[in-house]
């Protein structure tokens, strides 16, 4: 085991010293892509950190983006060159310095027909060099974000054989960041938390909040106990006000369909259409290196209770296949869907549609003196947790320094042209980055764990032994939904489940 491992193991020993009346400085609530990044900042900065989580690291919202890392270009088109800056800078740094191996640039088309008008056209060229600028201020190399340029009807038609030729004038090309796996980085984040010393606790309900100390309940066992700190942090995203009374969000939805392999003909490349009577809103094809693509997205506002897991209602599956399907030639249809899923988006309150709120972020204070961290994105996390923990060092008058997380890279990080010289798989690189090799010699020493789940993956039985011991991972849900995302396609978790829970059960057997 290393410091960075997170199993039953460390979690129980952990959990034991707390209830032991162990104090520390920060208490997070959340397992999401913006408490994961809370905890690293803070422990980075030599503060004490425990992080609870009900149920699993990136359980909500944090694993159901688009898996894209934007370089804040609707922002930009909406006057907001302040978040669309940050955007572009926050892209660089994952993309440059905290994780190459998670992150991977991503070639967008905008194809370009007759009834394109040209005024839209120029609106979106506009928008895309007006990007590369924002792309060139925050420092991001070309070689790793290429600029973006016009290219030709047959050059398009060669990136996406799948696109309607007929009235096909040429393309936008274009290019943006785009993660392998989203929970996968909630994952990396806690994880090199946990090597800094913080204390990452899954499974443990937050049912109480004050502002030093977090009354809390371990699900696995029904204990309830009491964790002190100086200052308690509120990072649950759309069910921040379940804890915090006087925090006010308006969650939007984003609905995403998952296309199976060769449906789309799309190749490597994403592409964008525009949604009838939109100026600036497009819905997007994203390529997996499953080969499965993605589509995406919609913007809807969600009324009453937040959902855990929320559902893709039928309208939004229409709309989707209705929009790509007017680029291709081949009209795509609900059986060409293999999957859904759907993503909470933490808006702040405001007037006028979902589509329209800001993704800026804010760190508000309490009645109870509980800081609560609301809106922002994915890309955005590090910033928003850089800012939050500012926030409770001013507050608590815990004394630390400026945050380091903007040149610390990720467990498993190494400069992107170093990555092909790692001695595993291209495919578990993708994944584990510098750790790959390691996973790789789990199937080495036992040829059994070398296998693939079942006919039809490429994911190993020694990746499953991976997530119970260093991966946090306490049960076959979480092997299944967010360490390998098999879950996401009914099959592929019927297929594999069986062997899952077989392997799960001997790896937690072993580290007693």
């Amino acid at each position: 085991m290393t410091p960075g491992s997170l199993n039953a193991l460390r979690r129980e020993r952990e959990l034991t010293a707390l209830a032991g009346g162990e104090r520390v400085d920060l208490v997070v609530v959340g397992g999401g892509v913006t408490g994961a990044g809370i905890a690293l900042d803070a422990a980075a900065r030599g503060l004490s950190v425990a992080l609870v989580e009900a149920y699993d690291l990136a359980y909500g919202t944090s694993r159901w983006s688009s898996k894209l890392v934007h370089g804040g270009l609707r922002y930009l088109a909406k006057g907001d060159l302040a978040l669309a800056h940050e955007s572009a800078v926050e892209r660089g740094i994952l993309m440059t310095r905290t994780a190459p191996h998670l992150t991977r640039a991503i070639p967008q088309l905008f194809p370009l027909y007759r009834k394109t008008s040209r005024g839209q056209q120029a609106f979106i060229m506009t928008g895309l060099v007006a990007g590369d600028g924002l792309r060139r201020a925050a420092g991001t190399p070309a070689s790793v974000l290429p600029r973006p340029r016009s290219i030709p009807a047959a050059e398009a038609l060669a990136l996406a054989p799948g696109l309607t030729p007929q009235g096909l004038r040429g393309a936008l090309l274009a290019y943006d960041g785009a993660l392998t796996d989203d929970a996968r980085l909630v994952v990396s984040l806690a994880r090199t938390a946990a090597s800094r010393g913080a204390k990452i606790l899954t499974k443990v309900e937050a049912l109480r909040l004050d502002a030093e100390s977090v009354l809390a309940r371990d699900r696995l066992t029904g204990q309830e106990i009491e964790i002190r700190a100086r200052q308690v942090i509120n990072a649950t995203g759309v069910w921040a006000g379940e804890l915090a009374e006087s925090v006010r969000l308006r969650p939007s939805r984003g609905s995403h369909l998952i296309l199976a392999s060769g449906a789309a003909r799309i190749g490597a490349t994403s592409v964008n259409v525009p949604v009838p009577g939109e100026n600036n809103r497009f819905v997007f094809l994203l390529p997996q290196p499953d080969g499965r693509v993605f589509v995406g997205v919609t913007d809807e506002p969600i009324d009453g209770a937040v959902p855990r897991v929320p559902s893709v209602p039928e309208s939004d599956v229409d709309f989707l296949l209705e929009v790509a399907s007017t680029a291709f030639t081949r009209p795509l249809t609900r059986a060409d869907v293999a999957g859904s899923f759907a993503g909470l988006r933490p808006l702040v309150e405001g007037g006028g549609r979902s589509a329209d709120l800001s993704r800026k972020h804010a760190v508000v204070t309490g009645a109870d003196v509980v800081l609560t961290v609301v809106g922002g994105k994915l890309t955005t996390y590090r910033k928003m947790a850089e800012d939050a923990v500012d926030a409770a060092l001013k507050r608590s008058g815990l004394l630390a320094g400026p945050s380091t997380t903007s040149r610390l890279p990720l467990l498993g990080a190494t400069p992107r042209d170093r990555l092909s010289t790692v001695d595993a798989p291209a495919r578990l690189v993708a994944k584990y980055g510098t750790e790959a090799p390691r996973v790789a010699a789990l199937g080495e020493v036992d040829p059994e764990l070398g296998l693939p789940l079942f006919d039809g993956t490429e994911i190993s039985a020694a990746e499953v032994v991976w997530a119970v011991r260093h991966e946090g991972a306490l049960d076959v849900e979480d092997v299944l939904e967010r360490r390998t995302r098999l879950g996401l396609v009914t099959p592929d978790d019927g297929a594999a489940r069986a062997r899952v829970r077989e392997l799960v059960g001997k790896s937690l057997a072993g580290l007693t």
